[in-house]
C-alpha cells in the first residue's frame, strides 16, 4: 500500500526532493538550456586519412624549406665583428684597468684595444656593446624602478616608490632619482672608435647617440619632470644622483633633447634583458654616401674608458660592429629551424607515402583477426 502511494506521487510530480528548499536549490544549479552550456554547439572533426595528411607533410616541407634558406642565407650576408675588452687576460691592454678599477674608483681608466676589418662594411653599422653573466631578469631586480618617476611625475620624483629599496633614498634622505637598481647599475664605459689609414694617421669615427632608443620609450614612457623646456637643474633640485652614478642624471648629455630621463643611453639600458648574456645598441655609424663604405678595410683602434666593473660577477664586456637586413640583425637560428621542420615533415611525407603505397591497397579479408 506504501509502495503504491508513493508511486502515485512520483507520477504526480511530488517527489519529495522536487518541492522545498532542497529542490528549489538543485534546480537553481541546473546550467540554462542553452547550446553552449548544454555542448549542442556545431564541432568539426577532422578525418586523418593518406589523402589529406600526405598533401599537409609536402606542402609544408615544401614551404618552410625555401623559406629558411632564404633566412639562413640573409643571416650569413650581414657581416658582424665583436671584440672582447674586459681585461682577463694578462696580454689584454684592458687588463690593469680590470683589476684596478672599482664603483668607487673617482679617476677613470683608459685603455686602447687595436683590430683589423677583413672587410669593408657598407651600410649603417650599428655599434653594440655586450654584458655577460648579468642576470637582468632577476625578478626583484625588475621590480627595482618607479615608471611614475620617470615619465616625470613631481610627486614619485620627491617620493619614489617602495620597490626601489634600497636605492630609494640616500645617505642623506634625498630621494634619489632616477631610483632602483637598474638605473643604479646603468652601463657607463665610452666607446670612441678610430680609423688608422695606411698612412698611420688616426681618424675617429662619428658616432650618432640619437635613435638607439625605441619610439615609444624615448616620447610616451620616459618624460622630464617639468616639460620639455624646462630646466632640468631646478627640476631634479632636491634629489640626488644613484649611488654608483658619477654625475647627476641631468648632466648626462650637453644635447637637452638627450638629457635627463629621456636621455636614449638610459632608455636603452632600462629596457632589461631576457638573458643573462645580451647586446644593447650603443652608437649608430651613419653611412655619409653610397661611393665609399662606411668602415672600409683595415685597421681600427678602440678606445675605452673603463667606467663599468665586472669582475665582481664575473662578467664579460665585448664591442660589437653590425650591419642589419630587412630581418633584424645576424640570427641563423630562425633559418636553421624553418629547414629543419621543413626536412623533417618532408622525410616523413615520403616514408608515409611508401609505407600507403605498400599497405594502403590491402582489403579487410587480407588483415588478420
Amino acid at each position: 500500500m506504501m509502495a503504491s502511494s508513493y508511486n502515485a506521487k512520483e507520477e504526480d510530480g511530488h517527489h519529495p526532493g522536487a518541492s522545498g528548499p532542497g529542490g528549489a536549490a538543485a534546480n537553481s544549479k541546473k546550467p540554462d538550456n542553452t547550446a553552449f552550456k548544454q555542448q549542442r554547439l556545431p564541432a568539426w572533426q577532422p578525418i586523418l586519412t593518406a589523402g589529406t595528411v600526405l598533401p599537409a607533410f609536402f606542402v609544408i616541407g615544401l614551404i618552410f624549406i625555401p623559406i629558411g634558406i632564404g633566412l639562413y642565407v640573409t643571416s650569413n650576408n650581414i657581416k658582424e665583428f665583436e671584440i672582447d675588452y674586459t681585461g682577463i687576460d694578462m696580454s689584454s691592454p684592458c687588463f690593469n684597468c680590470s683589476q684596478n678599477f672599482s664603483w668607487n674608483s673617482t679617476t677613470p681608466c683608459k685603455c686602447s684595444l687595436p683590430f683589423s676589418l677583413d672587410q669593408p662594411f657598407e651600410s649603417n653599422v650599428f655599434m653594440y656593446y655586450g654584458l655577460s653573466n648579468f642576470y637582468q631578469n632577476h625578478r626583484r631586480y625588475v621590480k627595482s624602478r618607479d615608471d611614475s618617476q620617470l615619465n616625470g611625475d613631481s610627486f614619485s620624483l620627491k617620493s619614489p616608490s617602495k620597490e626601489c629599496e634600497p636605492y630609494r633614498e640616500s645617505s642623506d634622505k634625498k630621494p634619489i632619482a632616477p631610483c632602483g637598481a637598474i638605473a643604479n647599475s646603468m652601463f657607463n664605459d665610452t666607446l670612441v672608435l678610430y680609423y688608422i689609414d695606411p698612412n698611420g694617421t688616426r681618424t675617429e669615427i662619428p658616432l650618432v647617440d640619437k635613435g638607439i632608443a625605441w619610439w615609444t620609450d624615448k616620447h610616451v614612457k620616459f618624460r622630464n619632470p617639468g616639460g620639455s623646456n624646462a630646466n632640468l637643474t631646478a627640476s631634479f633640485q632636491g634629489t640626488s644622483k644613484p649611488v654608483n652614478w658619477n654625475k647627476p642624471v641631468y648632466e648626462l648629455s650637453t644635447d637637452p633633447e638627450n638629457n635627463g630621463f629621456i636621455n636614449e643611453d638610459f632608455i636603452v639600458w632600462m629596457r632589461t634583458a631576457a638573458l643573462p648574456t645580451f647586446r644593447k645598441l650603443y652608437r649608430i655609424i651613419q653611412r655619409k654616401n653610397s661611393m665609399t663604405p662606411t668602415l672600409p678595410q683595415g685597421d681600427y683602434t678602440l678606445e675605452v674608458t673603463y667606467n663599468y666593473p665586472v669582475r665582481s660577477f664575473e662578467g664579460r664586456k665585448r664591442m660589437i660592429l653590425s650591419t642589419i637586413s630587412w630581418m633584424g640583425g645576424k640570427n641563423p637560428f630562425l633559418g636553421i629551424a624553418y629547414i629543419t621542420v621543413g626536412s623533417v615533415c618532408f622525410f616523413l611525407g615520403v616514408v608515409l607515402l611508401i609505407i600507403h603505397h605498400k599497405h594502403g591497397n590491402r582489403s579487410s579479408a587480407d588483415i588478420p583477426n
